[in-house]
């Protein structure tokens, strides 16, 4: 079966792109600090090294929000 791409318009074949790079690249494990964390699944992480499985973004190990989350929650443990 061939697989099918975007097909009309430059920018959404670029963000295409993108989206597939971000995907089947390696990420650095939270754990461990390797940089083997890989996508196993839509949103699951797995580690390589350590093998620990994380919840994360659909395309990248982290979101925005879920850095934002991450600092609204390092400043009030802080204060």
């Amino acid at each position: 079966m061939v697989k099918q791409g975007v097909r009309y318009g430059a920018e959404l074949r670029k963000r295409a792109a993108e989206i597939t790079k971000q995907k089947g690249a390696r990420y650095p494990c939270p754990v461990c600090g390797k940089k083997s964390v890989k996508r196993r699944g839509n949103s699951l992480w797995q580690c390589r090294s350590c093998g620990s499985r994380f919840a994360g973004g659909a395309y990248t190990l982290t979101t925005a929000s879920g850095n934002a989350a991450r600092r609204s929650l390092e400043g009030a443990r802080g204060r």
